[in-house]
């Protein structure tokens, strides 16, 4: 039983990274119904920059107190804002000059961006994984004879506080009307006063900044990132938003943490059945869900159908 509270305590915290990701997935296709299929790759690059803003404030080893405060808080910020603005360069280049093309095409443009991020990536830190400084300090917790680290419990509580400040950013600010003005009606909404073009901007740019947090805990989480992890992690974590309900934010926090869990169960069912070797097939199993929520429920666990518009 312990070692089944363990791992759903890894799960929660894995969920609670794949959560922040789905969040920028969703807020984007819930305004404008586009994959930004860049955004596992902004996630990537949240992760690097984390590494460069931790090496100039000479952040080698644990840190406590106030010094542990201001690392956290000067590199979290520093990713978020990062991202946020690589967010805006994937609108400005990759979107609005196709935005009355066919829907596929703006889909092709952000996977085009993607590939020449992971490229500068590469190119900037090798084909190798790069270690993160591991700033925050060994401090655990034993609770039912299940050790939880303090920096899970940071992870899970980051999740949940972005996602309700997302939420009630969308449901009770100007800013938050106007989003659903656009996303129901962008023509109406632009008669009624509502710049759709700052909308959209600014909706690309919280989602990248969500992506950028989640690239920072990651690599806290992790202690190491390499270019590549963008593709794996934004294809979970789309599936996460798929999962919960794409263009609704609660789903994607629920989509996330299930899929995290997902994960951090099957080394039990491995124990269970080591016939099987479950542990190699856990993407496949992740993925398998995709299709077969795709097949019977398009909507999502929390997502509604709605008609086509015209």
């Amino acid at each position: 039983m312990t070692f089944v509270l363990q791992e759903i305590v890894i799960g929660l915290t894995l969920g609670a990274v794949y959560a922040l990701i789905a969040l920028g997935y969703t807020m984007v296709y819930g305004i404008i119904e586009l994959i930004n299929f860049a955004h596992g790759d902004i996630f990537m690059i949240g992760s690097f920059v984390a590494i460069i803003l931790l090496n100039l404030q000479g952040a080698r080893g644990p840190l406590n107190g106030w010094a542990l405060i201001a690392a956290l808080g000067i590199t979290g910020l520093g990713a978020m804002l990062f991202c946020g603005a690589l967010g805006l360069v994937v609108e400005r280049l990759a979107y609005r000059p196709l935005r009355n093309a066919p829907r596929v095409a703006s889909a092709i443009a952000t996977i085009g961006f993607s590939l020449v991020l992971e490229d500068l990536a590469k190119a900037r830190f090798g084909n190798g994984t790069v270690p993160v400084p591991p700033i925050f300090p060994a401090v655990t917790y034993t609770l039912f004879g299940v050790s939880v680290r303090a920096l899970d419990l940071v992870v899970i509580m980051l999740a949940v506080v972005l996602m309700a400040l997302l939420s009630m950013l969308v449901r009770r600010t100007r800013l938050g009307r106007a989003m659903r003005a656009v996303a129901q009606d962008r023509e109406a909404a632009a008669l009624m006063g509502v710049n759709p073009d700052r909308i959209i901007m600014l909706t690309f740019f919280i989602g990248a900044a969500l992506a950028g947090a989640a690239g920072f805990v990651f690599g806290l989480e992790q202690q190491q990132t390499i270019f590549s992890i963008g593709l794996q992690s934004g294809l979970i974590a789309f599936t996460a938003a798929v999962l919960g309900g794409i263009g609704n934010i609660t789903g994607a926090m629920l989509g996330g943490v299930l899929i995290g869990l997902l994960q951090s169960l099957i080394p039990i069912f491995n124990n269970l059945f080591p016939g099987l070797e479950l542990d190699r097939w856990t993407n496949a199993l992740v993925f398998g869900i995709l299709i077969l929520l795709l097949v019977f429920r398009p909507a999502g666990i929390l997502g509604r159908a709605e008609p086509e518009k015209a």
